[in-house]
């Protein structure tokens, strides 16, 4: 690996863990428990979009765990970790089709994000009634995706040069 795709990973690492923990620090609320808009999101797309999978997926998971072990618990490493990994399936899987939008892969990431965490505080206490949650839960999916969606393609667009040179496969 070249020492600028070393420096690009880092870079995006740095800001994903950044962009997590100033979300952590802005109230924000969008009249959902638990749900927030995922700015660190943002990066998972740029990744997914111009260094390809499994970058995407080794950047998620490295700023999962290092946010739950500096920020949060174990519980939120879980749950942060499940979602991830179905949102990153299903993004992966809608990306490779060409058919959809950065909007609309994010917003599949959006929803399937908070589906996968629903499921594993399911297991995790031992009920089924949590899923009455979930519609809720996918609204705010939905609108959290389409924003960063749009932020993540209006990024791409403006940074496609930078990228185009960093991760071109004749590097």
């Amino acid at each position: 690996m070249s020492a600028k795709k070393t420096a690009f990973y880092g870079m995006f690492l740095a800001l994903a863990l950044v962009a997590g923990y100033v979300e952590m620090l802005i109230p924000i609320n969008l009249g959902v428990p638990g749900a927030k808009l995922g700015l660190a999101n943002i990066i998972t797309m740029l990744v997914l979009y111009t260094a390809g999978l499994p970058a995407a997926i080794g950047i998620s998971a490295m700023r999962i765990l290092l946010s739950g072990l500096l920020f949060g618990n174990g519980f939120a490493i879980v749950y942060s970790a499940a979602g991830a990994a179905l949102s990153m399936l299903v993004m992966a899987l809608l990306k490779k089709t060409g058919r959809f939008s950065p909007v609309g892969v994010s917003v599949a990431g959006g929803v399937f994000h908070n589906v996968g965490q629903i499921l594993v505080a399911m297991f995790v206490l031992e009920t089924k009634a949590l899923i009455y949650y979930l519609p809720v839960l996918i609204l705010a999916g939905l609108g959290a995706g389409v924003l960063i969606g749009i932020l993540s393609g209006l990024l791409l667009k403006r940074l496609d040069p930078v990228f185009r040179e960093t991760f071109s496969p004749n590097r």
